[in-house]
């Protein structure tokens, strides 16, 4: 099926399915599931994650905007999704009356879902975020309590959850547990005032793999579904990390190799010389596939099981590889973009290293116009 694309990512459903039965032995029982899918399930491709996610057991939904949330309405009925970003003020009556839940921070945003809901005739069920150190969304902790009890007042409200968010659970312990200590100060101050929230949730992926004390009741991974540890300088659980198969590959083919001389410029603004005879390939991806022109002169692919460098700047369509070293390469032959090549393999994080960047944008850069292929199972 492959042999027609040029450039394609393979999606295998099979490990999303482990790495997310994984997660749910890991968190225990009495923890619901918040899957994040925004930014088209991390460049998996949305409707075919969410079909996948609502067989293979999430309790909840995360995405970035009213578009995505729609989107999985369209796959399947009825599925808690909750907003992370806020709702612009034309998309909340939209919103209520898809029954989405937003995250709101702020009075004035509680006001027009209270307005919209009334309206309607509806409910709006909110999250209150509260902000503990990420310095984007979020009311102020000192701020929160009176929020909340806004909320609770508004017509047509009701508060079904309370939140935060971490900024570097992956690198700063220190910072982490000074967040930790400011929600959980607030859950305190919240039920000394007899005020009861159901859902609690803090934990990202990188909390999820650092701080185990903020589980709640709600968990919120995102790269880990897809099997892609946060890195960070805090240092990894080795063992969760092997529970964890990267549930995306990307590839292209070798569209023409040939040999050229010591003293060839390459590519555009002749960024390498070539230093002596070489062979080079080229392979069918560039930057308007979504592989990032910061690899030029830096990253690799694997050819026949082999790392083969970029030489030059990377372009729209293609880019210019050694193969040197390689006994027989052919126009057609399989490249490795992201994945796995005989014994070697090439991860997000590692391309995202050699890009200078993170895996969540090596994978979200993925453009659309690169076909998904889906394997070991059905997808809708």
């Amino acid at each position: 099926m492959t042999g027609a694309y040029r450039c394609w990512a393979e999606v295998d459903l099979d490990a999303m399915r482990e790495n997310l039965a994984w997660l749910r032995h890991r968190v225990g029982p009495g923890v619901m599931i918040l899957t994040v899918v925004k930014a088209d399930a991390y460049g998996h491709g949305l409707k075919p994650i969410a079909a996948l996610l609502m067989q293979s057991g999430t309790d909840i939904f995360g995405v970035a905007n009213l578009a995505e949330a729609e989107a999985i309405r369209s796959v399947g009925q009825g599925w808690p999704i909750l907003i992370l970003g806020p709702c612009l003020p034309g998309e909340v009556a939209r919103a209520v009356e898809d029954d989405i839940m937003p995250t709101i921070s702020s009075l004035e945003e509680a006001k027009l879902f209270s307005a919209a809901a009334t309206k309607l005739g509806r409910v709006a069920r909110v999250h209150v975020k509260v902000d503990t150190g990420m310095g984007r969304l979020g009311v102020a902790p000192s701020q929160a309590i009176e929020l909340i009890e806004r909320v609770q007042g508004l017509p047509g409200l009701r508060l079904e959850g309370l939140c935060t968010h971490f900024a570097a659970a992956e690198d700063d312990a220190a910072f982490t547990r000074q967040q930790v200590r400011r929600f959980r100060g607030l859950l305190g101050e919240l039920e000394g005032a007899g005020i009861r929230v159901a859902l609690i949730h803090a934990s990202n992926s990188a909390a999820l793999l650092h701080q185990p004390d903020t589980r709640f009741n709600i968990v919120r991974p995102g790269l880990l579904v897809y099997g892609v540890a946060p890195p960070g300088r805090r240092r990894l659980d080795r063992l969760f990390q092997r529970r964890l198969r990267p549930a995306l590959s990307w590839k292209c083919r070798v569209g023409l190799v040939k040999t050229v001389p010591k003293g060839t410029s390459l590519s555009y603004g002749r960024g390498f010389i070539t230093p002596r005879a070489m062979r080079v390939a080229t392979i069918t991806a560039g930057y308007g596939d979504g592989y990032l022109r910061a690899g030029s002169n830096r990253a690799r692919v694997l050819i026949h099981g082999h790392f083969c460098r970029i030489l030059g700047r990377i372009t729209m369509d293609q880019m210019i590889v050694d193969v040197s070293r390689l006994e027989r390469v052919e126009a057609g032959d399989e490249v490795v973009l992201i994945g796995q090549q005989g014994r070697h393999a090439i991860s997000a994080t590692t391309l995202a290293g050699w890009c200078g960047t993170i895996p969540w944008e090596i994978l979200t850069s993925i453009a659309y116009r690169v076909p998904r292929v889906y394997r070991g199972g059905s997808a809708a």
